[in-house]
């Protein structure tokens, strides 16, 4: 299949609106629930015909379209959006490369995807955002991804950070955003067209930001 640099940019999007999602709760042990959820459900879209299918539907995934203009665009002036933005896609970046790894590890992908599966059949009893759906994704991430080597390291308040339902959001978070890059890689993703292709993906965010004003989170 021949993706296009929307694909990418979608894929991008979902990495980056879980970066950002994980950066909240770590600041202020808050999110909105919608965005939430449509990151968190994005992990169990394994066999998504499209990428927008991934997300189920572009809408879900603007939040993340209008962060990628954020950190790939103009950005914000003061020092302290800058600051944010750094870490933001220091996250975004930190994921990308153990999903490089991830993929030269056949026993982490299964375990991973047993997980999943696990998870999944919880939600379908419960709810996708219900804490023990949650607890269980976290559980996934812990035992697989966190193995790997850099760790990502998640900076924030210690009041929000030692909450372990929080703990377990972030961790559920960043294996949402593992997913995505494994999307972004299936489209033929790499770091190297973020450097130097920038203002390709920039454009393809904003002409989809453009598309969905009323509904962008």
């Amino acid at each position: 299949m021949s993706y296009t640099y929307r694909d990418k940019t979608i894929a991008l999007a979902g990495i980056f609106q879980a970066a950002r999602l994980v950066q909240q709760i770590a600041r202020t042990g808050m999110v909105d629930q919608e965005v939430f959820a449509a990151s968190i459900k994005s992990i169990f879209k394994i066999d998504a015909p499209t990428p927008e299918d991934v997300y189920g539907g572009i809408h879900n995934v603007l939040s993340g379209c209008k962060t990628v203009l954020n950190q790939l665009g103009a950005g914000g002036a003061s020092p302290a959006q800058k600051k944010k933005d750094i870490e933001v896609t220091k996250y975004a970046i930190s994921v990308m490369v153990l999903e490089r790894k991830l993929v030269k590890e056949p026993e982490l992908l299964k375990k991973i995807t047993e997980g999943i599966e696990r998870a999944q059949g919880q939600a379908e009893h419960f709810s996708t955002t219900h804490d023990n759906v949650i607890a269980s994704l976290a559980n996934v991430y812990s035992e697989t991804i966190s193995t790997l080597r850099p760790r990502i390291m998640v900076n924030g308040e210690h009041n929000h950070l030692s909450n372990p339902d929080n703990a377990n959001k972030i961790r559920a978070l960043l294996l949402a955003a593992m997913r995505s890059a494994v999307l972004w890689d299936q489209c033929g993703g790499s770091r190297w067209q973020i450097m130097f292709k920038r203002k390709i993906f920039v454009d393809e965010a904003d002409k989809i930001v453009k598309e969905n004003p009323r509904t962008l989170h």
